[in-house]
């Protein structure tokens, strides 16, 4: 049988120059980075030539990339930790109705600790209304935490203003206002500049980006002060205690070197497939909707709404035919509660239940776009014919 993934939103294959990457940190070059003999300054070269690759994926300084465990761990790190560090200074967090579990969750749990937390609505296309943050901010705001882009809809946030706008208010202040992006879903897709963004905090992770699971970064912008959660040895500038994981930090910093390289092509490839998918799916299919902003999005994210069937049933019925997509985001896959990404766009709860994503990558073809065209509307036709709300409409 065929098998096409459609679903490099939740994790991407292991590019072979990454895994070649990986391997001997793996089995020779097994050293504690800590250590000062031989085994150990290999191991402690591999850490910073990652550094290297990653600060240039994104227009940073190697002196600015701290190494995680993966997104989550990075989300955590940022906002917990700048919590922290300014909580003398105000209790006031504000973030945003479509941000992903990492980020919500961690508010959260800080809203138990006395923390207010403040979401930001999102207009139709499911971008955040920048007049609200305005409105939001008080002089007890300590931080912002708004996404790059969106991981169910591929829609990419109005970042740049948003770092605008906390410049203009931060000239102004005795303590700025630190700025975090969750920008998992964004490296790597898209052009990522920190240089001329006004982004203290971006956390990365290597599965996203072809690398391995278990390996991630933060930037931490050069001033930036910040209390670790982690406590123990001096690693990682005493940012983040723990002995690296050096290989999966190895193979992030080939992942981050060949995203780099290959990313202007890769944009005109996933933009292509995808608009090529939609094309078709909207020709061949009648009652779907796109759903989320159809220019300032993600070259290999869509997120399609089929009103009258459940999107479950979509997914185990492809998955028949050797195709694998997504119901949303992988990390809230076993709920059965509807998207809260998009009922904060104010999608009808019902065509919300029928919704797909589609995340394409690199080995993704117009062979394969080609066949999910012609499989879908089949299974479509099929699950609608058997819909009790269908039959009534």
């Amino acid at each position: 049988m065929k098998r096409i993934y459609a679903d490099h939103n939740a994790t991407t294959p292991l590019h072979p120059e990454v895994l070649e990457a990986m391997l001997p940190f793996l089995k020779e070059k097994f050293g504690n980075p800590s250590s000062i003999h031989w085994f150990g300054q290999q191991a402690h070269n591999a850490l910073e030539n990652a550094r290297e690759h990653v600060a240039a994926l994104l227009g940073a300084e190697p002196t600015e990339i701290f190494f995680t465990s993966g997104g989550t761990e990075s989300d955590n790190l940022a906002i917990k930790g700048i919590a922290s560090t300014l909580k003398q200074y105000g209790n006031h967090i504000i973030t945003s109705q479509i941000e992903h579990s990492a980020v919500l969750n961690t508010c959260k749990f800080l809203e138990k600790e006395g923390f207010k937390i403040t979401c930001l609505p999102v207009d139709n296309f499911g971008t955040v209304k920048l007049s609200e943050l305005e409105k939001t901010i008080t002089d007890k705001t300590i931080l912002v935490s708004i996404m790059f882009a969106n991981n169910e809809t591929g829609v990419i946030q109005p970042i740049e203003e948003i770092g605008s706008i906390l410049q203009t208010i931060n000239s102004k202040r005795k303590h700025p206002i630190v700025f975090h992006t969750d920008a998992v879903q964004a490296v790597g897709k898209v052009q990522i500049n920190l240089k001329h963004l006004e982004i203290d905090l971006l956390s990365l992770s290597a599965h996203k980006i072809n690398g391995p699971k278990g390996a991630g970064a933060l930037y931490i912008r050069k001033g930036t002060k910040i209390q670790p959660l982690l406590h123990g040895g001096h690693h990682e500038k005493n940012i983040r205690a723990g002995t690296e994981n050096v290989p999966g930090i190895a193979a992030l910093g080939k992942a981050s070197q060949i995203a780099k390289n290959n990313l202007e092509n890769e944009i005109k490839h996933l933009s292509k497939l995808r608009n090529k998918l939609w094309k078709g799916i909207s020709e061949k299919i009648e009652n779907v909707n796109r759903n989320g902003h159809p220019e300032k999005c993600l070259p290999n994210t869509l997120s399609v709404s089929f009103e009258f069937i459940e999107g479950e049933s979509l997914l185990l019925n492809l998955d028949l035919k050797g195709i694998a997509a997504s119901a949303g985001s992988a990390c809230t896959s076993g709920s059965m509660a509807s998207s809260h990404v998009l009922s904060a766009m104010g999608v009808d709860p019902v065509k919300a239940q029928g919704s797909l994503r589609f995340s394409l990558g690199l080995n993704n073809t117009e062979e394969e776009i080609n066949y999910i065209i012609e499989t879908l509307p089949a299974i479509v036709k099929k699950l609608r014919s058997i819909s009790p709300i269908f039959k009534r409409s």
